[in-house]
């Protein structure tokens, strides 16, 4: 999904960042002893998610993407879209499902609803 009318959310960098100053911190405590080298697994699966998980947007609809998985969701499944208290962006679904969709925040709605070739609409 790498079509220039994709509009790609993704986590911070600086996420991406700290969790690979983590990993070289936990390189000394990890090679200590070797019952300790599962403690480098935590940093190393923070470096995924921060590259991996996200939200795609395109015009036939939406591709959550997480650590080990992604779930497409077609527009017209899509009822509403709006945001919570904290400034997260939620996908209501027609089934009365509610997505939060990784990575997107208030402020990326309008971008989101043109990725879907749509205009957005006031609230009443």
């Amino acid at each position: 999904m790498a079509r220039s009318d994709t509009a790609r959310f993704r986590h911070h960098q600086a996420v991406l960042a700290a969790a690979i100053v983590a990993a070289l911190g936990t390189l000394p405590l990890a090679s200590a002893r070797t019952y300790l080298l599962p403690v480098l697994l935590v940093p190393l699966a923070v470096v995924a998610w921060a590259w991996r998980a996200g939200t795609d947007a395109d015009p036939r609809g939406l591709r959550l993407r997480a650590l080990a998985g992604q779930r497409r969701i077609p527009w017209d499944q899509v009822v509403e879209l709006g945001s919570d208290p904290r400034g997260r962006v939620i996908a209501q679904l027609g089934d009365g499902q509610r997505l939060l969709l990784p990575a997107v925040r208030r402020a990326d709605l309008p971008r989101l609803v043109a990725a879907a070739g749509r205009e957005v609409e006031a609230a009443q």
